[in-house]
């Protein structure tokens, strides 16, 4: 083999086993700590599920309130991997699972805010046992309905198709 062609292999081989780079315009309040590697990126699938109560504020007026989120979780070649759910609270099949609180939330026309979490608790052995934070991004759609929500309604449920990819950081085992 040429060394032109092995230089080539070595570069198509790199990128290949390269870690997917976070989204560019990334918000400033949305970025981890430095020193927390990134552990796995996973596209999530599935909908955002609403209830329709009545406001605190004004219990005469209703909203949609998010009631949890149920999706199906991705690798980077499609195969399915887990799921995401209440909690928020996301389980890989190798029997990990973390839960996470929001730190920070940037908005996005027409989708559900890109998110920072913190991870404030998490269980198993495997990839997300060690994860200290959460990022989703590149969200698609998961907004609450604009109507439907009244005291006729109260109680309701609406489920929102969206898709996002959730990015998990902290130290490798």
């Amino acid at each position: 083999m040429s060394l032109l062609r092995l230089s080539a292999a070595l570069v198509l081989v790199a990128c290949a086993s390269a870690q997917p780079a976070p989204p560019a315009s990334l918000p400033e309040n949305l970025r981890v700590p430095e020193g927390q590697p990134l552990l796995l990126r996973a596209a999530a699938r599935g909908a955002q599920i609403y209830t329709c109560k009545a406001k605190e504020a004004d219990p005469a007026a209703f909203e949609w309130v998010l009631k949890a989120p149920e999706a199906e979780l991705f690798d980077q070649k499609g195969a399915k991997i887990g799921r995401h759910y209440a909690g928020p609270t996301w389980e890989t099949a190798d029997g990990s699972r973390v839960a996470g609180e929001v730190m920070q939330r940037s908005p996005v026309q027409g989708a559900i805010p890109w998110l920072l979490l913190r991870a404030k608790s998490s269980e198993g052995a495997g990839v997300l046992a060690s994860a200290k934070y959460i990022q989703r991004v590149d969200t698609i759609g998961g907004v609450a309905p604009s109507a439907g929500c009244d005291a006729a309604h109260a109680g309701a449920e609406a489920r929102v198709d969206y898709s996002a990819n959730y990015d998990f950081y902290g130290a490798k085992l």
